[in-house]
């Protein structure tokens, strides 16, 4: 019997007390976190001992590094490099708790520091995530762009933060050994087939969107010439499906539905729907009563539909977050028709948050060896990116684990290797 997770309005309550807790004061938080390990302690390389355990080598077993591509990391930062990151004042204000807590577990997860600068030490914390990996493993790097108008005109007032594609690809340019990139360009843009081109040129392999968060309504049809590009051009759409809750949203919530999604599978476009939608609830827009349903609902039933056989995809990322009933996981695990569809991604810097993933829970869910837990939770302690990996390749429900196809993503992203 799957174990039950809290309940929205629990988890809800839980994180708004903490974003409360803001108030009380930066150092009275950080004592409470550190004593109930809530904070990333930011460690560095993998002791020997750990670094060899059987269950970091068993991960690898069977694939080829240099086909593994988490296709989910974000970029985060300040601004403070000067390269042009932009966030939002409300994650920089303890007057609006709930983003100034969130701002503060996403930099601690990314080991971000001041006294190094913000930006740079979140990058040089990368370099030596990646550096934990097998050789050839890359990490493809998230731009954000700004939410903009319906008549195409930016609105960096309405944006939690920003993350330029200029940015992420020069990145990628740096350390081509470990990172690819993927842009983010709002299709209302004046110049957003322009930019996309661009981008193609500037080798992005895919683009990324959260509706909600970037007031994309991807049922639009304002979407259809960037639609028709990113078919012609063969770059795949990464678009968040379900509920959003890490991010506030510019646009309305009902803009995450994964039905909203079938204007662009219906031009052509290959859809990556981002965590498989496995938070929330969404209409349902084929029911006349328009009855609510689970979001994952409706992402099987895309999945299942033979006009999408060749276009739909999900990334397994976040499916694994408290906040994710494990059902959906379990059937992921038990859809073995659908893996070779899914893509592995880690949505670093979650995996950093350590209240964010019970591993325990997974556990006494069935869906993970209990003798995983020890050294899952010691590894993610020094390597988040690795927990993530070797957390989901242990995965298993009825005997079924996520295919190899499944983490062997670079045929998928780099067309040229498929």
């Amino acid at each position: 019997m799957m174990a039950r997770e809290p309940s929205p309005l629990r988890r809800r309550l839980l994180f708004a007390g903490l974003g409360a807790g803001v108030l009380t004061g930066a150092a009275g938080l950080a004592f409470v976190l550190n004593r109930h390990h809530l904070i990333n302690p930011c460690l560095a390389d993998l002791p020997q001992e750990l670094a060899t355990d059987p269950l970091i080598e068993a991960a690898w077993r069977g694939l080829d590094p240099g086909q593994v591509w988490d296709c989910h990391a974000h970029i985060a930062g300040t601004g403070d490099s000067g390269r042009g990151i932009e966030i939002s004042p409300r994650m920089m204000s303890p007057l609006h708790p709930m983003e100034y807590l969130q701002r503060l577990f996403y930099l601690n997860a990314g080991c971000a520091h001041e006294a190094r600068g913000v930006d740079d030490s979140y990058i040089e914390r990368l370099h030596n995530l990646m550096a934990g990996l097998e050789p050839g493993a890359k990490l493809m790097l998230l731009a954000f762009d700004h939410v903009h108008d319906p008549d195409g005109a930016p609105r960096p007032d309405l944006s939690a933060f920003f993350v330029p594609n200029d940015y992420a690809r020069e990145l990628a340019r740096a350390a081509p050994q470990w990172f690819e990139w993927i842009c983010s360009i709002h299709p209302w843009r004046a110049d957003a087939v322009d930019a996309l081109e661009a981008a193609v040129a500037g080798g992005a392999r895919a683009v990324k969107w959260l509706p909600p968060a970037m007031g994309i309504d991807p049922a639009s049809p304002a979407c259809d010439p960037f639609y028709r590009a990113m078919a012609r051009l063969d770059l795949p759409l990464i678009s968040h499906g379900g509920e959003e809750e890490a991010v506030r949203g510019a646009g309305r919530p009902e803009w995450g539905n994964p039905l909203r999604l079938r204007r662009a599978l219906d031009k052509g476009v290959r859809v990556v729907m981002a965590h498989c939608a496995t938070h929330g609830e969404d209409v349902d827009y084929d029911d006349p009563g328009r009855a609510r349903v689970p979001s994952f609902e409706l992402f099987a039933r895309m999945m299942d539909e033979p006009a999408h056989a060749t276009l739909l995809f999900g990334d397994i990322s976040a499916t694994t977050l408290r906040n994710r009933d494990l059902w959906t996981l379990k059937t992921l695990l038990e859809r073995e028709e659908w893996h070779p569809r899914l893509l592995y991604g880690s949505d670093y810097p979650l995996p950093g948050i350590l209240p964010l993933i019970s591993v325990s829970g997974i556990a006494r869910a069935g869906l993970l060896a209990p003798e995983a837990v020890p050294v899952l939770e010691a590894v993610r302690r020094h390597n988040p990116l690795l927990f993530s990996f070797v957390l989901k390749r242990h995965l298993s429900s009825t005997g079924k684990r996520f295919a190899a196809s499944v983490f062997e993503t670079r045929p998928f992203f780099d067309r040229s290797s498929a």
